[in-house]
Order: C-alpha cells, then structure tokens, then sequence
C-alpha cells in the first residue's frame, strides 16, 4: 500500500454507486415505464478522476468515506483492484454508502473541480487552487453567465481570473474546452475531436482524471498539449456504455499520448 507522501495524485471526493437503467426515454411524472437494461456501475466524481488517473498510470491515493455496507465493501475492493491507496478510506455505520439513480507536498498542484457547484461558494477555493475546472452548467451557477459557446466560456474565466484563480478551465462537452490564466488571460480554445457518443456519463471526470494523471507525470507538458490529451481521453471514455466501465487503460489508447 502506497503511503500517502509517495502518491503523485491525491483525491479527496465522493464515491457512488451507480444504479443505471437504460430506456428508450426519460418517463414523464408518476409514469412508469419499461427499461430494456439495468447493471450497477461504481461512480462518484472524487473516485471516476481518480480511477481515471490510476489507469492512466499515476500512483493515486482517495481520501473519502464509505458506509460499513456491501456497496462501501465493494467500493474499496474496486480501488485496490485499480492499485489505488485505501489506507485514508474509511468506513462508517453512521451513514450509507452513497447511491446514485442514472438516467500532498509543494509539489503536488491543486486541481478543483466545483461539482455540485454552489452559488456563495468559499472564496478560498478560487485563490487555493491552481487549476480551476468546471463544466457550463457549473460555470453559470458560480458566475451568473451562461455558457452557449467558447466565447461566454472565455467570459466566466475572466470572472473567475478576478476572484483569485490562477488558471481556470471551462469544459464545453463535444466542443472541448477553453483555458484562460493570470500568465496568458486571453482565452484559448482547445477543441476536441469529433466522435460518435454512446454514453456521456463521466466523461467530465475522466477528463478531470486524465489532467490529474498528466499534470502529475509529465509536468514538462505545456497546459495546452495536457488539455488536448485529456480531451481525447474523454472523448475515447464516450464511445462506451457506463461510468468508470468506460474509462480507457493506458495500454489501450495510442502509446503517442504518453
């Protein structure tokens, strides 16, 4: 077991199970309707950046609770199956592992991601932080701006440039992301490939996962180059069904990204 000074990503977040059941559309309120396939996924957006990165090759480490339950039993068999460090996951009788319903040294950089974001978040979470990550729905709650295009994505960096961030990245889904920092405060946009999606969920975390991995690995990389081969991790990620079913192993993916 890895100690916690040795790991290179250290996550601290939540892990969910994942109950997914697949329809042919969404049911209208108090309709119930038919499913044509139902499995149980691990989840939680702490635990998917950091299998994320553990598949990618980092010596990971989460740090996060779990219920004294079959679901929490099988989470921490689920980490150390991905060579993740479980010596900071505990377990509790207080409370049930979370279930969700789908239809550190100097060295070590800050990566946050504000999900669920919360409008009055703490102003220290924008000025602790070396990279600041969120997606538009994200974007919108904290700014008040919201985001149809890169170009309102490159307006709520500069917001969030003003509140303390150092860098701030805004994810756009199928078109990429935008990057915007203190050393460089004019937008960039990074788009991402075009692919043919079968299932969207998590994508946002194997792409915050990824940036973790490569930060952490290959910190010669530019920012710009760590962005770019993120988003096509995520973009490999949304070709399969699931959440961290769908995330790629490094041998798995072309060996020029690495």
């Amino acid at each position: 077991m890895a100690a916690a000074g040795l790991a290179e990503v250290v996550v601290v977040g939540s892990c969910m199970t994942d109950l997914v059941s697949l329809t042919t559309r969404l049911p209208k309120a108090g309709e119930t309707i038919h499913g044509h396939k139902f499995f149980i996924d691990f989840g939680g957006k702490g635990a998917n950046q950091c299998i994320q990165a553990a598949r990618l090759g980092a010596k990971t480490l989460m740090i996060c609770k779990v219920g004294k339950d079959s679901f929490g039993n099988d989470y921490i068999e689920n980490f150390k199956r991905n060579g993740i460090s479980t010596e900071f996951v505990g377990q509790t009788e207080d409370a049930a592992t979370g279930a969700a319903s789908i239809i550190v040294n100097s060295e070590v950089k800050t990566l946050f991601n504000p999900a669920p974001a919360l409008a009055e978040l703490d102003p220290q979470f924008y000025t602790h932080s070396d990279i600041f990550c969120c997606n538009e729905s994200e974007a919108e709650i904290l700014t008040g701006i919201p985001v149809g295009n890169p170009e309102d994505a490159g307006k709520v960096g500069l917001v969030l440039l003003e509140r303390g961030c150092k860098l701030v990245i805004v994810t756009l889904g199928p078109e990429g992301c935008v990057m915007i920092s203190v050393e460089e405060p004019i937008p960039k946009h990074i788009p991402a490939g075009k692919v043919t999606a079968v299932d969207t969920t998590g994508a946002g975390d194997s792409f915050v996962g990824a940036l973790a991995f490569f930060m952490a690995c290959y910190p010669h990389l530019s920012m710009e180059e760590v962005i770019r081969k993120s988003n096509f991790i995520a973009s490999v990620s949304v070709q399969a069904s699931g959440t961290q079913s769908s995330y790629p192993y490094r041998k798995d993916l072309p060996q020029d990204l690495f």
